[in-house]
């Protein structure tokens, strides 16, 4: 039995909510996301808030739809209503980024620089030339973006260079001793 899938929902002030069929639109002051939802789960709205429960049959297809429908429009709602964000740092001698219109450039020890494209959904900032800002309401395109230039350089365990999500630690090596 999902226990997130169970959870009552509430919307913020200023987050509106409307259903076409399995179609879920979420609006709020950042901006509009619409989703499409399976028809095993039914949606019951009630004012503010917002419960999820499973059509017909519980089988393991719809026990796994429960909560992840549940999750989704959470993180449509929060989307909405407040925006993601996350930051990457680069870490290594030489290795910076800079913003070329739609296009972020980057150079992290390759012979040429790398050059991404970046989703018009997307807000991508350099403030320091070793720190990149995505930011934007759809949690998994901005997730997705990030982990795409991370993977560009991944850090490295010896010496810890390449780029890396803002707090996060990484599992240093001990190198060869040498006798």
């Amino acid at each position: 039995m999902s226990r997130i899938g169970y959870r009552k929902l509430t919307l913020p002030d200023g987050v509106t909510l409307k259903q076409d069929g399995n179609n879920v639109t979420v609006t709020g002051k950042k901006g509009t996301l619409t989703r499409a939802f399976s028809p095993k789960i039914a949606m019951i709205v009630k004012g503010k808030s917002i419960a999820f429960k499973p059509k017909g049959k519980y089988d393991y297809k719809t026990r796994a739809l429960h909560g992840t429908m549940n999750a989704n429009l959470k993180n449509m709602i929060l989307g909405v209503a407040k925006g993601y964000s996350k930051t990457l740092k680069l870490v290594g001698v030489g290795y910076r980024a800079k913003l070329a219109g739609k296009t972020l450039v980057l150079n992290v020890g390759y012979s040429n620089p790398v050059k991404v494209d970046i989703d018009p959904n997307l807000t991508v900032k350099v403030p320091k030339k070793d720190t990149i800002v995505v930011s934007g309401i759809n949690k998994q395109l901005v997730g997705d973006f990030a982990a795409g230039v991370r993977s560009i350089r991944k850090p490295e365990p010896y010496k810890g260079k390449g780029i890396r999500y803002e707090g996060e630690h990484i599992l240093r090596k001990e190198g060869k001793t040498g006798k």
